[in-house]
C-alpha cells in the first residue's frame, strides 16, 4: 500500500548520511524542503562537484589511481588524483580564459577519453553545465542537438576508432556548428592523427592546455546546490525536442547514494556504454569519483580485435563493479560460446544493469559465467528524468539505498496486486527529478500531475516473484533501446518522410536471446509495390540511421498492403509485434487479412 500522497517528502533516514558523503562549503539548511511540484534539495547548501569527486582526495591519496582508460587500439593510460587535478585545474583556468564563464552551455563531442572526464570536471568547475553529445550522430541530427543547446564552446575529435576505423568527428562538428550560431569556439582533441579542415574559433586541447599547466591551481568556487551540472535530451516528447537540467548537489547525492549503498562493490568501476547515457555520468563517472574510487573507461567496440575484449578489459584493469546495458551482456553470451574457456575475471564481483530489462535468466548467465556463482548480478530500474538508477531487483543488499517508494497502481491510483499490470508511481521524493526543462516544460509537468502527490514513471510493469518488478513497456511514444531513449514518434515521422512510403508505424519486437528492437511496418505506394522491395527497404531504414542515428534505425521492415480500421492501433502493434517473423535482414511481407487473423488468436492484454 502506498504513502499518503502528502506531504511529499523522500526518505530522510537514509538520505541523511549520504549528506555527509559530499565536500561542503556551506551545508545545507535541510536535505530537503517541500515546495512546488518536485520540492527543494539541499537547500542552502553550497559545493563544487571538482572539489568533491577531485580535489579533496588529491589532497589526501593523490598517488591514487583515478581513472585508468584504454583506447581500442590497445593503447592505455592512468591519471592519478593529482594529475587529474592538475588537468581539470588548468582546463578550467583556459574555458575562463576563452570567455565561459557560470551558467554557460558547453558541448562535449566526444567518445570515452580521459579528456571527456577532465572536460567535464572542467566546466563543473567554474559553474559552466555540460552537455554530452553522441558521437555517432549523423550531421543533421547533430546539428539539431546543437541548436537546441546553444553551446557557447563545442568539444570535439579529430576522429575517433570504431571497429578499426576512423569516424570523422570534426568533419561532421564543422558541418553541424555552421547551423548552430552560438559555438563561438570549437576544441579539438587529437586522438587519431587524421588531416582536419581548420576555421577561426578552432583551437587544440593540447595547446590550450599546455602552457597552463604549471600555473597556481584554479581556484573552484562554491557554487548554489541547485547550481546546473549537466544537460540531458530525452527523447521527442509530444513531438517535441526535450532539454532537462539536473543540479550539482541533488545528481551528486543521488549519485553518492547509488554508489555506496547498492552499485559499487570494490574501487573499479567500469560503465561499458556511451558516455552521452547519462547513466554513464551518473554512475560511471560521479558516483566512483565522489567516493574516492577508480573509474574505467574504454573507447571502443567490445568486438575488436576479438569477442574477448570485455573479459580481457575486466582483467587487465581489475574491475570490480560493472555497469552495463542487458544488450552489451546479451552480445557476450552469445561470443561466450565460441570463448571456452572462457578469460578469467578473478576482481568481480557486482554486475548491474540499466537502460532496459535483464531479467533473472540473464542474471543467472552472468553469475555463472562471468563471477563462477561467486558474483552478484542485478537489474537497475531507473529514468533519465530520475538522473539515473532509482532502484536495484535481486542480487543486492539494497538496505542502504533510500527508499523511493515504488508502487504499482491502476488508472485510478489504486494499488493492484502482485501479477497484475499497472503503472508504476514514486510515493517518495528523490533527488535531481527533472530540475527544469526549458523547451517543453509541459512534457515533464505531467511526471506530477497524472497523479497529483506521486511521481508518474510512464512505464507499465507487474511485480513478479519475490517482488521482482517485470517491465511491460511504455504509456507513452518512448522506448529505452541499449541504454538509449528513442522516440517512436521521430521514426514513424522520418518514415513517413520518404516519399514511397504512404503509411507507418514502429514497434518494439524480441529476438531469440530476450534482447528488444525496433521493427517498422509500412504500406508502400501502390506503383511502388511491385518495385525491388529490397533495396527500397535498404533506402527507407537508412533514412532514418542517416537523420537520428544507428540506434533508431529500425532492425526490421514489414511490408503490409494496407492499415485497416478493423482494430485500434494498439492491438494493430501488439499483433505486429507478436508474428512470428524469423530475425533475418530482408523485408517481411504480410497481408492485413493476416494481420486481423492473428489478432483473433491473441490473448487479451
Amino acid at each position: 500500500m502506498p504513502e499518503s500522497r502528502g506531504p511529499w517528502l523522500p526518505d530522510l533516514e537514509r538520505w541523511r548520511p549520504v549528506v555527509e558523503l559530499l565536500e561542503w562549503e556551506r551545508r545545507p539548511d535541510a536535505v530537503y524542503e517541500p515546495s512546488g511540484l518536485r520540492g527543494t534539495w539541499l537547500p542552502g547548501g553550497r559545493l563544487n562537484a571538482a572539489t568533491t569527486c577531485v580535489d579533496r582526495h588529491a589532497a589526501v591519496y593523490g598517488s591514487s589511481v583515478a581513472i585508468s582508460w584504454e583506447g581500442e587500439p590497445g593503447d592505455v593510460r592512468q591519471l592519478t588524483y593529482a594529475e587529474l587535478s592538475v588537468e581539470v585545474s588548468s582546463l578550467a583556468a583556459a574555458l575562463e580564459g576563452l570567455g565561459v564563464g557560470p551558467g554557460d552551455v558547453v558541448a562535449l563531442h566526444l567518445g570515452l577519453l580521459p579528456e571527456t572526464v577532465i572536460a567535464m570536471l572542467a566546466c563543473a568547475r567554474i559553474g559552466a553545465v555540460h552537455a554530452m553529445v553522441p558521437t555517432p550522430l549523423p550531421t543533421e541530427a547533430l546539428a539539431d542537438r546543437l541548436a537546441a543547446l546553444s553551446p557557447k564552446v563545442l568539444f570535439t575529435q579529430d576522429g575517433a576508432w570504431r571497429r578499426g576505423t576512423v569516424l570523422p568527428l570534426k568533419v561532421r562538428a564543422d558541418e553541424a556548428v555552421s547551423a548552430a550560431s552560438a559555438v563561438e569556439h570549437t576544441i579539438v582533441v587529437r586522438r587519431t592523427g587524421i588531416d582536419i579542415a581548420w576555421y577561426e574559433g578552432d583551437c587544440w586541447y593540447h595547446d590550450l592546455l599546455g602552457p597552463r599547466s604549471l600555473e597556481p591551481p584554479h581556484d573552484a568556487p562554491a557554487l548554489a546546490s541547485e547550481h546546473p551540472l549537466l544537460l540531458v535530451n530525452l527523447a521527442h516528447r509530444r513531438g517535441r525536442p526535450v532539454v532537462v537540467t539536473h543540479g550539482t548537489g541533488p545528481l551528486l547525492l543521488a549519485a553518492a547514494a547509488l554508489h555506496e549503498g547498492g552499485l559499487g562493490d570494490g574501487d573499479r568501476t567500469w560503465c561499458a556504454g556511451d558516455p552521452s547515457w547519462l547513466a554513464v555520468q551518473t554512475h560511471g563517472i560521479y558516483g566512483p569519483l565522489s567516493q574516492g574510487g577508480t573509474i574505467v573507461l574504454y573507447e571502443g567496440t567490445l568486438d575488436v580485435p576479438t569477442h574477448a575484449r570485455a573479459w580481457e578489459i575486466i582483467g587487465r584493469h581489475e574491475v570490480t563493479t560493472l555497469l552495463t546495458t542487458p544488450s552489451v551482456l546479451r552480445m557476450m553470451q552469445a561470443w561466450s560460446v565460441s570463448l571456452e574457456p572462457l578469460p578469467p575475471t578473478p576482481t568481480l564481483r557486482r554486475v548491474v544493469t540499466f537502460g532496459e530489462p535483464g531479467g533473472p535468466a540473464l542474471q543467472e548467465w552472468v553469475s555463472q559465467s562471468l563471477g563462477e556463482g561467486e558474483l552478484a548480478a542485478a537489474d537497475g530500474w531507473g529514468q533519465v528524468e530520475l538522473c539515473g538508477i532509482v532502484h536495484v531487483h535481486d542480487g543486492l543488499d539494497g538496505a542502504a539505498v533510500p527508499d523511493a517508494g515504488l508502487c504499482v497502481v491502476d488508472a485510478e491510483g489504486r494499488p493492484v496486486a502482485d501479477g497484475d499490470p499497472g503503472e508504476l508511481v514514486l510515493t517518495r521524493a528523490w533527488p535531481s527529478m527533472v530540475a527544469e526543462s526549458g523547451t517543453a516544460p509541459a512534457a515533464t509537468d505531467v511526471h506530477w500531475t497524472t497523479f497529483p502527490g506521486w511521481y508518474w514513471t510512464g512505464d507499465r510493469v507487474r511485480v513478479g516473484d519475490a517482488g521482482h518488478l517485470e517491465f511491460l513497456g511504455r504509456t507513452d511514444e518512448v522506448l529505452s533501446l541499449s541504454g538509449q531513449l528513442v522516440s517512436i514518434t521521430e521514426v514513424t515521422e522520418q518514415l513517413l518522410d520518404h516519399p514511397f512510403v504512404h503509411r507507418a508505424d514502429v514497434v518494439e519486437r524480441r529476438d531469440q536471446q530476450g534482447g528488444r528492437y525496433l521493427a517498422a511496418a509500412v504500406v508502400l505506394d501502390d506503383e511502388r509495390r511491385t518495385a525491388d522491395v529490397e533495396s527500397l527497404a535498404h533506402e527507407v531504414l537508412e533514412s532514418v540511421r542517416e537523420t537520428l542515428g544507428g540506434v533508431a534505425r529500425p532492425r526490421m521492415l514489414v511490408v503490409l498492403d494496407r492499415f485497416g480500421d478493423e482494430i485500434g492501433r494498439e492491438e494493430r502493434r501488439r499483433v505486429l509485434a507478436s508474428l512470428p517473423f524469423a530475425d533475418t535482414p530482408e523485408p517481411k511481407h504480410v497481408t492485413w487479412d493476416q494481420v486481423l487473423a492473428a489478432s483473433r488468436n491473441l490473448p487479451m492484454a
